[in-house]
């Protein structure tokens, strides 16, 4: 069993943390919001802990799930910082979707303080996180993911290294990229259906378990048919993380043609008020 603090208790990190406590695990949680924290504690035993540098104090691993780059860094850095707090010989995983520039540039202050870094995005969506089933992309030290490896199977059904330091956010770009392009396939296929008369399920039914299947069209089928989105992955969210590809691609020289166009559809969403609907609502600006 190992000691682990957990900064970020949002529809990801909250159960992530949940099973790491369930597995065993010395658990100390942070959360921007402290009430969160002490529900957490209030359910899954633990610590609360007022600021990141005190949830790491001692941890041999600390999690960060937090909301994007300028986040991440509010919580790493400073004197409150969870790098200011951590032992060296400890190791940071970042299970936070950020670009792969400032997962690079932690990493590096990291190892300044004998501090192992790696990056660690998640895919699966909050199903997955309270399930334990994610899939957790790596990047780092090799020694260093060994180490974590175990930790994060408590919440990750697939969990591999890719590469060296960020190649765990480059490969969540690209599923981001794939998953873009999907719904908004599965999108324009079931708005035809409506528009043809024919019955969406009976389609769905007959095609899923054909070339077209997907997850998304699985999982996310049944309610884009009845037109609620009150769930999942949120569009704003989903924007943010499409930025980082766009700019990536920008820098290393990638088409990513149909991703542009799918990230303005969901601006078009947004504009709509559905910046918190799920991403799957790509098919309602559609029926406008």
């Amino acid at each position: 069993m190992a000691k682990c603090a957990f900064l970020g208790l949002g529809v990801m990190g909250y159960p992530m943390a949940g099973h790491l406590a369930a597995r065993g695990h010395e658990v100390t949680v942070y959360n921007r919001t402290g009430a969160k924290a002490d529900a957490w504690v209030a359910e899954h035993g633990g610590q609360a802990a007022p600021t990141p540098r005190e949830a790491a104090a001692g941890a041999d691993f600390v999690m960060a799930c937090v909301g994007n780059d300028d986040d991440l860094r509010a919580v790493c850095l400073g004197d409150d910082g969870a790098f200011a707090g951590m032992s060296r010989g400890a190791v940071f995983v970042d299970h936070t979707t950020v670009s792969a520039q400032v997962t690079r540039e932690l990493a590096g202050l990291a190892g300044k303080n004998g501090v192992s870094f790696v990056d660690a995005p998640v895919s699966g969506g909050q199903a997955g996180a309270e399930n334990g089933v994610l899939s957790v992309m790596c990047g780092g030290d090799e020694a260093a993911f060994d180490a974590a490896a175990p930790m994060m199977a408590a919440y990750g059904k697939t969990v591999k290294r890719l590469g060296e330091t960020g190649a765990g956010q480059l490969t969540k770009m690209v599923n981001q990229i794939c998953i873009a392009g999907l719904v908004q396939g599965l999108s324009e296929g079931l708005a035809f259906a409506e528009k043809a008369g024919l019955d969406g399920r009976a389609v769905v039914e007959v095609i899923s378990g054909g070339a077209a299947g997907s997850w998304q069209m699985v999982n996310r089928h049944e309610t884009m048919l009845a037109d609620e989105f009150e769930h999942g992955f949120a569009v704003d969210w989903m924007r943010k993380d499409l930025g980082i590809c766009l700019a990536t691609a920008n820098e290393n020289g990638a088409a990513l043609p149909v991703t542009a166009l799918v990230d303005q559809f969901y601006k078009d969403v947004q504009n709509m008020g559905g910046g918190r609907w799920d991403t799957s609502a790509l098919i309602r600006r559609l029926r406008e």
